[in-house]
């Protein structure tokens, strides 16, 4: 009985195997969703026709009126704009969406010295000059200022009040002192703040550790989960701290699964999200009739799969869709390796998952460390087997098992399968949400649109 050739994007390219003709392989790819011939062009009508109908124009002319009278001798300057980027983590297609919202922003009378770019980091590590061309435009870099946030940085941060979940707010003091501030990113899933986008770009990008720290805790109640964002406590305390932030405008873009333009929201924050969600439902949501017996699965190819802290989200993702004990085998180059100090140092002072899941049980919420968690949370009593370019050590220390290729692991967790086992293959897992249940593809996103809305427990 012939096999079935599986290929998965892995860092700039892609790994293949086979799965051997006995087993049932299924491959999860939500229904294709056309992209913009002209990903500019949209962005340009987003702006023009912002959702709920708040103009940049209006915001630059408020902020202008709202400052103090200037001398006459100083003459009138521009507002500030301080605009919040992605880091290098994200697919964000800043070439495309920046350039408009620049020629935006000028058509406003907004000058390219009073507009300052900054890179969105959260706890992720500082970008250094050198890196800034990689996800930005050589014009921006060259014509605006361009500076990278350091969450552990106190000088660099501004302390506000908290949230009513008791999060202290505390944000690059460069974003809150502009007069207009905006944040650009994608909508797409989110293990457990349901959805990125919005303002978490600076509520989370832009903060201070002890803010990350103190709302990535909410991940452990009741509703914080992938594909939720009303009644989604780690969401809810995300938009609270936009307000307190006061984050103007948002320009959100919801791509493809490879990466491309499906459409573009620009507008007020919190009517962007709830425009944006039910296109990445759309894109996002596959029906799974049962759970699989084994899941073969990748972040998506880079930069989803730069580093072990990204590529967790493509387990998590992937162990939704598999039995309770069912092996899972993720490809992941991760040419950066674990991704985040903090957290390589922790679980390096572990022997196993049950040690990281008892010890960060009783221990502060901190991040870094909660990577650790949720890996362990996800690998615990099934096998899981790491294909990537890290060294073997280095897999070992983090408490996971290195495939020497895909073929490799496929071949190992196969082995036990009977005849007829279902097995999963789901090429971009990041963005991915299986429903498990669903009778069909419809009935999985009419759920999940439901789901987001619903104040239950979510899934």
């Amino acid at each position: 009985m012939p096999g079935t050739t599986i290929e998965l994007p892995y860092g700039a390219g892609a790994v293949t195997a086979t799965v051997p003709g006995y087993l049932r392989t299924y491959t999860l790819l939500p229904p294709e969703a056309p992209a913009v011939a002209d990903g500019a062009a949209e962005a340009e009508r987003a702006l023009g026709d912002p959702v709920g109908g708040t103009k940049l124009r209006r915001l630059v002319r408020s902020t202008a009126a709202g400052r103090p009278a200037e001398p006459p001798a100083a003459g009138r300057r521009s507002p500030t704009v301080a605009i919040a980027v992605n880091d290098k983590t994200r697919p964000v297609p800043h070439a495309e969406l920046l350039p408009p919202l620049l020629r935006e922003l000028e058509r406003c009378g907004v000058k390219r010295g009073d507009i300052t770019f900054i890179i969105a980091t959260g706890m992720h590590p500082v970008m250094a000059p050198a890196e800034y061309p990689a996800i930005l435009p050589r014009e921006i870099i060259d014509t605006c200022t361009v500076v990278c946030h350091n969450a552990h940085d106190d000088r660099s941060l501004v302390e506000l009040v908290t949230t009513s979940r008791g999060t202290p707010c505390t944000v690059n003091a460069a974003f809150a002192a502009a007069d207009l501030r905006i944040v650009i990113g994608n909508i797409e899933p989110h293990q457990f703040m349901g959805f990125s986008g919005g303002v978490k770009g600076a509520a989370i990008g832009l903060a201070g550790a002890a803010t990350v720290n103190a709302n990535h805790a909410l991940m452990r109640e009741p509703g914080a989960r992938l594909g939720r964002y009303e009644g989604n406590p780690a969401r809810e305390d995300v938009e609270e701290l936009g307000r307190l932030i006061g984050v103007h405008f948002a320009v959100n873009a919801v791509l493809t699964q490879d990466k491309r333009i499906v459409r573009v929201f620009a507008g007020a924050p919190a009517d962007v999200m709830p425009a944006g969600i039910p296109d990445v439902l759309r894109i996002c949501t596959i029906a799974v009739d049962e759970p699989f017996d084994a899941v073969i699965a990748s972040p998506g190819g880079h930069p989803k799969d730069i580093n072990i802290y990204q590529s967790q989200k493509g387990l998590a993702h992937a162990v939704s869709a598999a039995s309770a004990s069912a092996p899972v085998v993720l490809a992941a180059a991760c040419p950066e390796g674990a991704g985040s100090i903090h957290y390589e140092e922790w679980v390096n002072e572990r022997n196993n998952h049950d040690d990281v899941l008892g010890d960060f049980a009783n221990m502060p919420f901190t991040v870094g460390p909660h990577k650790a968690f949720q890996i362990a949370r996800d690998a615990s009593g099934r096998p899981l087997r790491l294909v990537t370019d890290m060294a073997e050590r280095a897999v070992e220390r983090l408490l996971m098992t290195k495939a020497g290729s895909l073929q490799a692991a496929v071949d190992e967790v196969i082995a036990p399968l009977p005849e007829g086992a279902r097995v999963a293959v789901i090429p971009r897992a990041n963005v991915t949400i299986p429903l498990v249940g669903s009778a069909s593809a419809g009935d999985a996103r009419m759920g999940a649109q439901r789901q987001w809305r619903d104040q239950g427990d979510g899934w």
